[in-house]
């Protein structure tokens, strides 16, 4: 597995590592298997593997979330699967069927990793109680990495309010004439604002809406947390431009390029772990 946000659970005295990595967690079954037996826990998770109907629940895992899975391979262990002679390891599996709902992992993060779906599995073959609490402690977790996400996308949020007023306020000093009326200095903030959504996302606030009509709300609030602190940055970027006098073709220019810059920073994989950890 690629760089991953490690993250500890505790279930019934046992510390349980969870690995997130973007949308998806895998879990340790090798830590899981630890509960049954500490100096056998490889053993366990082996003979998991050589239970037919492990195979054919695996076997169904990969074809559903898994477009590259090896079914010609597959059929011919599902074939061997239960038999005395037939054993399996994670490695085999992974290698001869291309899976990717089991993580075999050497080094820092050693150890045997399935997808919450593949281990809550294995954690009810284990033992259905800590299957249970397993779940309920992993919810928890979730929901506690939700409320971190909410809370600093509340501030980025509130930032982008925050520098927005410093936006308007360099358009009403150096764009609106004072003689124009107030539907009239609209147009030019509206058109100011346009400026740093073409910037950032890419369309205008007419063409979001034209392309999201069953969505609520406007492009903004409907913005990720990077591009939401990459939005703050820009205004203040463009309200700096505004009073240095450059022309609007020229200040969309530099706000794109900024823009395309700061988002390829902050969506690489060792930011988004690094801002998991905060």
């Amino acid at each position: 597995m690629s760089k991953a946000n490690k993250s500890t659970i505790h279930v019934q005295g046992t510390s349980i590592t969870v690995l997130a990595q973007r949308e998806d967690s895998f879990i340790s079954l090798t830590d899981i298997a630890r509960t049954k037996n500490s100096e056998r826990s490889d053993d366990l998770v082996r003979n998991w593997l050589r239970n037919r109907n492990t195979v054919e629940f695996l076997g169904i895992w990969e074809r559903l979330n898994n477009a590259d899975f090896n079914s010609v391979e597959f059929d011919g262990i599902k074939m061997q699967a239960g038999l005395n002679s037939f054993t399996l390891t994670p490695k085999q599996w992974i290698e001869k069927v291309n899976a990717i709902g089991i993580v075999s992992n050497t080094g820092r993060y050693g150890g045997t990793y399935a997808h919450k779906d593949i281990a809550f599995e294995f954690a009810s073959w284990i033992s259905v109680e800590f299957k249970l609490y397993l779940i309920k402690e992993f919810q928890r977790l979730k929901q506690d990495e939700n409320l971190r996400l909410s809370q600093t996308w509340n501030l980025n949020r509130t930032l982008s309010k925050l520098n927005y007023r410093i936006h308007t306020d360099a358009v009403q000093t150096h764009l609106i004439p004072s003689a124009i009326t107030a539907a009239q200095a609209a147009i030019t903030y509206a058109s100011e604002a346009d400026l740093l959504n073409v910037a950032l996302f890419g369309l205008t606030a007419k063409q979001w809406r034209d392309g999201n009509a069953a969505l609520e709300g406007n492009m903004r609030d409907h913005a990720t947390i990077e591009q939401l602190l990459v939005l703050a940055n820009l205004e203040s970027m463009n309200a700096e431009f505004i009073h240095m006098g450059l022309a609007q073709a020229e200040r969309l220019k530099r706000l794109n390029a900024t823009a395309i810059r700061q988002m390829q920073v902050l969506t690489s994989d060792v930011v988004l772990r690094q801002l998991r950890e905060v």
